[in-house]
């Protein structure tokens, strides 16, 4: 077992070292010989063994002797070892690639792949009423008629479904992935304006007043808010400046935006979508599959049928 681990160790030291690479090449014959039930060569064996003890005596006598001592053991020991890490970043790099997260989709913890943790990060809402801690095995979209949001009908078996807050740094990151996947795959889509900002909180009674008006040019609209800096959608004047951008009557949408009508259908449609127990943006639901968090186009790609 020790040519096995010395083969591993010196062909990646001897990416750098023209004396490993020398080392390297003794430790394939040993694991050669090894695999054709010959011997190793003992020269081999006793001259990195020799140059190990030499250095841990030059540190600690009792430690030498014990590496002397166990040698094949300790041989044995460090490959379960790294057989057993090297399995961990496969997994973990297999998890990364599928779901953008080295633990599995929606999971927390260290990542190697995404050591920031950019691909978990949420715009938190705030969930101090919640009786449970916030999962997304929770998550539960049944609980929410989407039939009264915006919505693109592409005829398509799979189905999109976008929940962000246009002010939130994780939410713009993530609809223009969305986006592109919209556009080259063609599922039907959903958007639903979930702000987690007060301050943004009365975007959602633009959306609803845009689209009730005209449902091709909300999408122009909501491109448009997406695509302008987070901090101007405070400004209410700004705001109106892209609704006449996007082609709309600006008096018109105003006096639905303000009306007490707008404001009470909002609200509701607000209060039901907390039922799906969502606790950060974005979520999203491909085929009734949450995605919390930006995620990498593919993640999104392969979870279509």
């Amino acid at each position: 077992m020790f040519c096995v681990l010395a083969l591993i160790v010196f062909s990646l030291l001897g990416i750098f070292s023209a004396s490993h690479r020398q080392l390297a090449k003794e430790a394939l014959d040993c694991v050669f010989r090894r695999v054709t039930f010959r011997p190793c060569h003992a020269d081999f064996r006793e001259k990195i063994k020799g140059k190990i003890l030499v250095r841990l005596l030059n540190r600690s006598v009792i430690v030498a002797k014990i590496f002397n001592k166990y040698f094949e053991l300790l041989s044995w020991l460090f490959f379960i070892l790294m057989v057993i890490s090297t399995i961990w970043v496969v997994r973990g790099g297999i998890n990364f690639y599928l779901y953008g997260n080295c633990n599995g989709i929606n999971q927390e913890g260290f990542c190697l792949f995404d050591p920031t943790g950019e691909n978990n990060k949420v715009s938190t809402v705030n969930n101090a009423c919640l009786t449970e801690p916030p999962s997304a095995a929770n998550l539960k979209l049944e609980n929410l008629d989407i039939s009264q949001f915006p919505y693109i009908n592409n005829n398509s078996q799979n189905e999109v479904v976008f929940i962000g807050c246009y002010s939130c740094d994780y939410s713009r990151e993530s609809y223009p992935i969305v986006k592109k996947l919209l556009d080259k795959k063609k599922p039907n889509f959903t958007f639903i304006h979930f702000p987690v900002k007060d301050d943004t909180r009365y975007l959602s009674n633009y959306d609803y007043c845009a689209y009730q008006a005209d449902q091709q040019k909300f999408w122009r609209f909501n491109d448009l808010i997406f695509s302008s800096a987070k901090e101007d959608l405070a400004n209410i004047d700004f705001v109106d400046g892209l609704i006449a951008q996007a082609g709309y009557n600006l008096e018109k949408i105003k006096e639905c935006v303000n009306s007490e009508a707008t404001e009470a259908i909002v609200d509701s449609q607000f209060q039901e979508i907390k039922t799906i127990n969502i606790y950060g943006t974005p979520t999203i639901f491909i085929n009734h599959k949450p995605v919390v968090g930006p995620k990498p186009y593919r993640v999104y790609e392969r979870m279509l049928k």
